[in-house]
């Protein structure tokens, strides 16, 4: 018997002799299980050293009116980042996450910060309505900052990671990416910023005639990541593709960091089994591709705003799990008689 089936069986031994029910805890004992696996250990340790990841960029497809907001928003929220102003940064104190931002290819040109990760693969990609978005040669700059990005991370400590997503015009990026995976678009197609019909209808346009053009190839990841992807898509893909090298759990967050996982998946299956979903967005791409993915998010809470805060709020309920397999009695231990059920 492999490892991991001797490590799952006695995780599942002794979650159903905890004094509760068997399975009454749901979704918790999964995630309980999944971070054994990761971990390779029949009791999990809590995750101690907790860090989430935005990665900023622009994106070249804003300059066709895909969005409600203006592509100074992209620079102007790292700032907030930065500052501890944003609801990420809220959310990440409450969990006592660290929050870093990488310049993944933003239009601006940051000073430093010890917070601030500076990967920037160029002032944005192209508009990939007329052209793909960027070079293979970057596309595949793209994959391994990411890597390097997770790599560093995990020699820091990281031992549960998040990440998130900002740039104006990203939810127009995701949705090219899934589109030229396969999923069809009116089944990902929604707002990301609020717009109204006649815009959306626009960004259906745009993301139709960049397929046209484009003719991205759907058996390749790195092929659609330069044509219709994002800088800092491709970066979480790597950060995704290296931490599951690392066996350290990631949690992704709404649909265009699902996509990113969707480009990491395409070029490695085996990530699924360190990846978390941290919530379902509102956003309906998203919980198609979750399920397509057999992922099941952890929260659902009609959230839409990105930045990774979905990610970051589902930290707590994976601590969670980890302590009630630690900490809870079993029956034996509590002098609890058993029941009927069988174990």
């Amino acid at each position: 018997m492999a490892n991991s089936e001797i490590i799952r069986q006695k995780v599942l031994a002794r979650l159903n002799n905890l004094t509760k029910p068997i399975g009454s805890l749901g979704y918790l004992e999964e995630i309980a299980l999944k971070m054994a696996l990761i971990q390779g250990k029949e009791l999990p340790e809590l995750p101690r050293n907790k860090k989430v990841y935005i990665f900023a960029g622009d994106h070249g497809v804003v300059t066709q009116g895909v969005s409600a907001y203006p592509r100074d928003v992209t620079y102007q929220m790292v700032f907030n980042f930065l500052s501890g102003g944003a609801a990420v940064n809220v959310f990440a104190r409450h969990v006592g996450a660290e929050v870093f931002v990488v310049d993944a290819g933003v239009d601006y040109e940051f000073g430093d910060s010890p917070y601030l990760i500076k990967a920037k693969i160029g002032f944005g990609t192209n508009d990939f309505s007329i052209g793909p978005a960027m070079s293979m040669e970057e596309a595949r700059m793209c994959i391994d900052y990411g890597r390097e990005i997770a790599s560093q991370a995990i020699d820091a400590g990281a031992d549960l990671l998040a990440i998130g997503d900002m740039g104006i015009g990203n939810t127009t990026t995701a949705t090219a990416i899934a589109v030229s995976f396969g999923y069809a678009i009116d089944d990902v197609l929604d707002i990301g910023t609020p717009i109204d019909d006649v815009a959306l209808q626009n960004k259906r346009r745009v993301i139709l005639k960049a397929m046209e053009i484009n003719r991205p190839d759907k058996t390749d990841a790195l092929d659609i990541l330069a044509k219709v992807g994002g800088y800092c898509i491709g970066q979480m893909a790597g950060f995704i593709l290296e931490a599951a090298n690392s066996r350290v759990p990631v949690v992704v967050d709404g649909f265009p960091t699902t996509c990113a996982l969707l480009i990491a998946y395409n070029m490695d299956k085996n990530v699924l089994d360190y990846v978390f979903a941290g919530h379902k967005s509102s956003v309906k791409g998203h919980s198609v591709i979750l399920n397509s993915l057999g992922l099941r998010p952890i929260l659902d809470l009609d959230m839409r705003l990105g930045e990774g805060t979905g990610a970051v709020l589902a930290m707590n309920i994976i601590e969670a799990a980890v302590k009630m397999i630690r900490e809870m009695a079993t029956f034996d231990s509590a002098g609890i008689s058993r029941g009927s059920e069988q174990v």
